[in-house]
């Protein structure tokens, strides 16, 4: 098995940080040890609000990537409210360095296709990298599609903050076979999602956040796994319970 690029995740300068404040406040945060990453495949799970796209984007932040996404090479920012967590962040890196890297958030993917036209009128020719028509010109979910098609690349650092967002199940399953072509290429993968259909890649670590901060747990023992198992099996229970 390959090195990982990123290795773990830890804080550092614990005794600086006043953790009654945002974002250390956040339980994730507050009760955060180490996260050791898998060099295929991390998932970081949880509810809404839990702090798991805080903490994707100080690692992503940690790491070179722009706040609200793109390569290393992406520097525009339309809303700077971004946390001071990513300098509190101890990141271990492997051996090893990425040749390719691609920071992927879902709530401002539209400002990064709006850059790349942009760099577009500046470098003619960018565009093919992105598979020469503009992300604007597709829908939401083929933009993000044609974006990992095209863009991500073999040995590459691919953080990415709930990709299925504008995935369909099928999109999904098809981005499940993008990412094993990628990993079989030295490619590793940190992502946060609700999807039981990403969280599905086998030999993968899965980070649960709750109340009492992040737990290691298997497939089957996520709350994604479980809830959406649970509701497909039952549904007309379920609705007759939400709906009465």
């Amino acid at each position: 098995m390959k090195e990982s690029f990123l290795l773990s995740l830890s804080l550092k300068y614990k005794n600086d940080i006043n953790f009654e404040e945002y974002p250390f406040s956040i339980p994730v945060i507050k009760n955060l040890n180490q996260i050791v990453f898998h060099p295929k495949v991390t998932y970081i799970i949880g509810e809404n609000g839990s702090g798991k796209s805080t903490l994707m984007e100080a690692l992503a932040i940690s790491q070179g990537f722009n706040p609200e996404g793109g390569t290393k090479n992406f520097n525009f920012f339309t809303n700077n409210s971004h946390s001071d967590l990513y300098k509190y962040l101890k990141v271990t890196r492997g051996v090893q360095r990425e040749k390719d890297g691609f920071f992927l958030r879902a709530e401002s993917f539209y400002n990064v296709a709006t850059n790349i036209d942009t760099l577009e009128k500046v470098d003619p020719g960018l565009l093919q990298s992105y598979g020469s028509v503009s992300l604007h010109n597709q829908s939401h979910g083929e933009s993000f599609f044609t974006l990992m098609q095209n863009r991500f690349g073999d040995n590459g650092l691919y953080i990415l903050d709930e990709p299925e967002a504008a995935l369909s199940p099928h999109r999904q399953m098809s981005m499940l076979t993008l990412m094993h072509n990628l990993i079989q290429k030295g490619s590793q993968f940190i992502i946060s999602t609700h999807s039981p259909i990403l969280l599905a890649y086998p030999d993968a670590l899965i980070y649960e956040i709750s109340e009492g901060g992040i737990n290691m747990v298997r497939y089957e023992q996520s709350d994604i796994y479980s809830i959406s198992k649970y509701f497909l099996n039952n549904y007309q229970k379920v609705l007759s319970t939400l709906l009465h």
